[in-house]
């Protein structure tokens, strides 16, 4: 029996993320097993359903209880249609503040026919996560935003030499382990001092990466050369408001946000795998919700794990499901239909798992562990 062993929070989230999710642990679990890698899940309540049966939409003792597991999926949570009432929060920014998930990694690649506008990215937006302007993460206490009278709301920007670092070091890390290329995006030309300390801290954590090579962008001149040529860039580093709007603009490149996953991560050993996409409800329960984000995302955590702890068995189950992956989304018939298939969530994750299946098939014949 395998002594690698991994544990894994598993928080569907509302409204698609009861289907999604519980797909990508399905397909996480079968890559696990034809690796040698035991995973220990740990389904946890939180979001909508949490608030009906516990009073809350992150219960008390879940934040704990994450606290001791090497990292969790948490699927779309919809805290717009959360009723008013007390316990009803967004659980979001608190899972990324309490466990310093600052780094928020987003790839975007292109598939052959599934409506990418170019048949080559291969590119990595790396956001910010707990700073910026985003005002349920950016302070400690209360809001960075607030009304001091009736006709004036004030909305305050964050930004700190250290977490501006941090995030760079994340990306600068990514970098290395790709193209070795860097592209901080800013708007400096306005904002001196914020978006000037951000560049500035990105540069000074290059200086430890001589093998990467880092240039920078303005964010909407970004913006525009990430519609016409997004090939010329490999990662991307930058600040929270500007990673949120532009890695959108990315998915939309590559067939929408149902083809946009995500990892956050920070310096700990702890990570969370949560695809970028909202909780659909008016697709909930009719099988066309995309999975691949999900499942790509989870693919993603379990291969950072794999990596962070040196564990070979991980980062072949991560590779099983990335065979998987490719072939369900060349299948026009495995692809559901907002990326030009004919067919439903269950026969992208029938696909997936079938491939898989063969993988560990084709392993045992060959005596590969």
């Amino acid at each position: 029996m395998s002594t690698h062993h991994l544990t894994l929070g598993v928080l569907n989230g509302d409204d698609i993320g009861h289907e999604i999710v519980p797909a990508a642990v399905e397909l996480a679990q079968a890559a696990a097993e034809s690796s040698g890698l035991l995973i220990d899940w740990r389904p946890m309540p939180i979001g909508r359903k949490a608030l009906d049966e516990h009073g809350s939409t992150l219960p008390d003792g879940t934040l704990d209880a994450l606290s001791k597991l090497d990292g969790f999926i948490l699927g779309p949570i919809g805290h717009r249609e959360y009723p008013d009432v007390e316990g009803a929060i967004n659980p979001h920014p608190i899972l990324r503040k309490t466990f310093d998930l600052f780094a928020n990694v987003r790839p975007t690649r292109s598939y052959p026919d599934i409506g990418c506008l170019y048949d080559d990215i291969d590119l990595v937006i790396v956001r910010e996560n707990n700073e910026g302007f985003q005002p349920d993460r950016n302070v400690v206490a209360g809001s960075g935003e607030f009304r001091p009278t009736h006709d004036t709301t004030i909305s305050v920007r964050v930004i700190t030499r250290e977490g501006s670092r941090k995030v760079a070091e994340a990306a600068l890390k990514i970098a290395r382990s790709r193209r070795r290329k860097l592209t901080i995006v800013h708007k400096n030309t306005v904002f001196k001092l914020g978006c000037g300390m951000f560049v500035e801290e990105c540069y000074r954590a290059a200086e430890a990466f001589p093998d990467v090579e880092v240039d920078e962008a303005i964010v909407d001149t970004f913006a525009m050369h990430l519609i016409r040529h997004p090939q010329q860039y490999d990662v991307v580093v930058t600040t929270n408001m500007f990673g949120d709007i532009l890695t959108d603009e990315a998915a939309g490149l590559v067939g929408g946000l149902g083809m946009a996953p995500g990892l956050c991560i920070g310096r700990g050993n702890l990570a969370m795998a949560q695809a970028t996409h909202g909780s659909a409800p008016d697709i909930a329960g009719t099988g066309l919700a995309n999975p691949y984000a999900m499942i790509e995302s989870t693919r993603m955590l379990i291969e950072w794990l794999g990596q962070r702890h040196d564990i070979a068995p991980a980062r072949d189950a991560a590779e099983l499901m990335a065979t998987g992956i490719r072939a369900a989304l060349a299948d026009p018939t495995t692809r559901t239909p907002d990326i030009l298939g004919t067919g439903r969530h269950a026969d992208m994750v029938a696909a997936i798992h079938r491939t898989i299946d063969r993988g560990a098939i084709d392993r045992g014949a060959t005596g590969m562990t």
